[in-house]
């Protein structure tokens, strides 16, 4: 089987590399001739554990190939794979559909034989009959069919969620598209895995909700742990104690700085956009929105508060600058708003992150890069802990006290114990958890 995959992005690279795994014959296509010679050159574009390998054991199988002719990749495929960028629409919130739509735009000049076309990106509800729209009005000749298929992939976790995912939803009415699909992932049938066919347009739904729905969890796990400091309760042990309930869980019940990357935000946003479109408000979602944005910014006073009310003139080293560990990805990281508010603040930066330093540099201007941990505490007044990296998770803390010119430690993650912090004698802040907390 041979399918093509638009897009050789984080979403169409994992993708790609996972379906060309079972057996497949996958062209995944870019436009950016870069990004394209650093695939072929046996580089990636994007950092995810394990991925390096898996492309280049396919690479070197044959079975997976990387170009920029859109029009040679399609006229040969049976299923085609629309993997491009949506991000937020300036100005309302929106998901950008211009990438969607100009690959389809091409996709129906390319089109010789029978096609079903696949949105994989995450796109509004009623894409996929714009896609069709689209392609029939370019090429009135084309016998194709439009599916939706997708993607449930958490950065750091991206190879065992395509091969082993806890689902596959696939949305379309067409009996011939449906019997594409079911043989592309026949290897998933084999280890019963679910899928679930739906209509397009629950498809669609069905990925929003459930960004929605985990926000919403983080969101709430949060605001737990605020009153939890009020009240004197242990965060963690409220979540341990609604987790064990099978109807809610333990998964997201983390506290934190507040949720990020590339798909809880733009997704919530976009989300909200269509339900005010028609007149079904989320006000649920729209709460969620507003408190994480809120709670971004709060983390920065929080890091003031610890250093007495006051950073202007002092150092304050940042552990970790990605929205999460394992991924170089800095799309919407709480770092992007606590250390701006911090340097307005007056406070010097200095940083450390295992990955994401490249990405960050741009976005985060006159912040002191260290080549370790250990290097950005070199006297800082305080130490922040914003991504749970495990190299952070065992740190020397006589070395770090030894390292800092004031033993201020801000754990956003609650790696370490309280107790124990204060009695290494640290000053030390977690989230939601009282000093004489049990749990580690």
């Amino acid at each position: 089987m041979k399918i093509a995959m638009i897009g050789a992005g984080y979403v169409g690279l994992v993708s790609a590399a996972g379906f060309s795994e079972f057996g497949t014959d996958v062209v995944c296509i870019d436009k950016d001739a870069s990004r394209i010679a650093t695939l072929r050159n046996g580089g990636l574009p994007i950092y995810e554990p394990g991925l390096e390998d898996l492309v280049a054991r396919n690479v070197e199988a044959g079975r997976l190939r990387f170009g920029t002719d859109l029009e040679e990749a399609v006229a040969g495929a049976e299923a085609v794979f629309i993997a491009v960028g949506t991000p937020s629409r300036r100005g309302d919130g929106h998901a950008d559909l211009s990438y969607v739509h100009d690959a389809a735009r091409e996709i129906a000049r390319a089109i010789r034989g029978y096609t079903v076309v696949v949105t994989k990106s995450t796109v509004p509800v009623g894409t996929g009959r714009e896609i069709e729209a689209i392609i029939r009005e370019v090429n009135p000749a084309a016998e194709f069919d439009v599916a939706s298929n997708p993607e449930f992939l958490r950065e750091g976790s991206a190879i065992a969620d395509f091969m082993r995912p806890d689902r596959v939803v696939i949305g379309t009415g067409s009996p011939r598209a449906r019997d594409v699909m079911r043989r592309l992932y026949r290897p998933l049938y084999l280890i019963e895995t679910p899928i679930l066919f739906t209509r397009r347009e629950t498809s669609e739904l069905i990925k929003y909700a459930a960004n929605a729905f985990l926000a919403t969890k983080i969101t709430f796990i949060n605001e737990i742990a605020d009153l939890c400091e009020k009240v004197g309760a242990d965060v963690h042990q409220v979540a341990r104690g609604i987790g064990l309930d099978g109807r809610i869980g333990p998964k997201f019940l983390h506290p934190g700085p507040g949720y990020g990357g590339s798909c809880f935000p733009k997704d919530s946003l976009a989300l909200i956009r269509t339900a005010r479109d028609t007149s079904a408000p989320l006000r649920i979602v729209e709460a969620v929105a507003d408190i994480n944005a809120a709670r971004k910014r709060a983390m920065a006073q929080r890091v003031i508060d610890a250093c007495g009310g006051e950073v202007k003139g002092r150092t304050v080293a940042i552990l970790g600058v990605t929205f999460k560990p394992n991924t170089d990805d800095m799309r919407e990281s709480p770092s992007l708003d606590i250390v701006p508010m911090l340097q307005a603040a007056g406070a010097n930066i200095r940083a450390y992150d295992p990955e994401g330093m490249a990405e960050a540099g741009p976005l985060l201007p006159d912040v002191t890069w260290c080549d370790d941990a250990y290097d950005a505490l070199i006297d800082a007044d305080a130490v922040v802990i914003l991504t749970e990296w495990n190299q952070f998770r065992n740190l020397d803390l006589d070395r770090v006290k030894a390292l800092m010119r004031a033993p201020v430690f801000v754990d956003f993650r609650n790696i370490y114990h309280p107790r124990e912090m204060a009695e290494a004698g640290f000053r030390y802040a977690s989230i939601g958890r009282p000093l004489e907390a049990t749990t580690g």
